[in-house]
């Protein structure tokens, strides 16, 4: 199962971001969304499970939660931005969510995966305008056979 990650767009998603996400069955999104029109044209690739950052307005905050559980590939996924935690880390975010298999996120901007006794930790970056001398970037979350590996895609 693939499963598209992306975070920060803050208002725009780049046209590249559609080709990369074109077979995903799912996308989700960390949060510092920008508009609902982004999960609009998100969901016309895929399933959307998307929560709120410390950017988003009342409108946002409205049509999704601050924190989000799916399950997707036999794994449990939890998806926050991460500003709860003020700069969060891998270690952080495992921490302050310990059922879940593997935990998405965003907030900082950078892309980073990192394992912790057998829990994953994912941030696929911002995809949004280009900030902190950082590459905007995504991430494909590929789960198969119990296993799950990341690919992060610079925009």
């Amino acid at each position: 199962m693939r499963i598209g990650l992306i975070s920060d767009t803050h208002g725009r998603l780049r046209p590249e971001v559609f080709g990369h996400f074109e077979n995903v069955l799912h996308i989700l999104h960390a949060g510092d969304i920008g508009s609902i029109a982004i999960l609009d044209e998100l969901r016309a690739l895929a399933t959307v499970t998307a929560v709120w950052g410390n950017t988003d307005g009342f409108e946002l905050r409205s049509a999704v939660s601050e924190v989000a559980h799916v399950e997707l590939g036999g794994q449990v996924i939890t998806l926050v931005h991460g500003h709860q935690l003020g700069s969060p880390t891998p270690a952080a975010v495992l921490g302050a969510w310990p059922d879940a298999d593997i935990v998405v996120f965003g907030h900082t901007h950078r892309p980073t995966a990192e394992r912790v006794a057998g829990r994953l930790a994912v941030n696929p970056g911002a995809a949004g305008p280009a900030r902190f001398r950082l590459s905007p970037s995504i991430a494909l979350l590929t789960i198969s056979a119990g296993s799950a590996s990341i690919d992060f895609i610079d925009l």
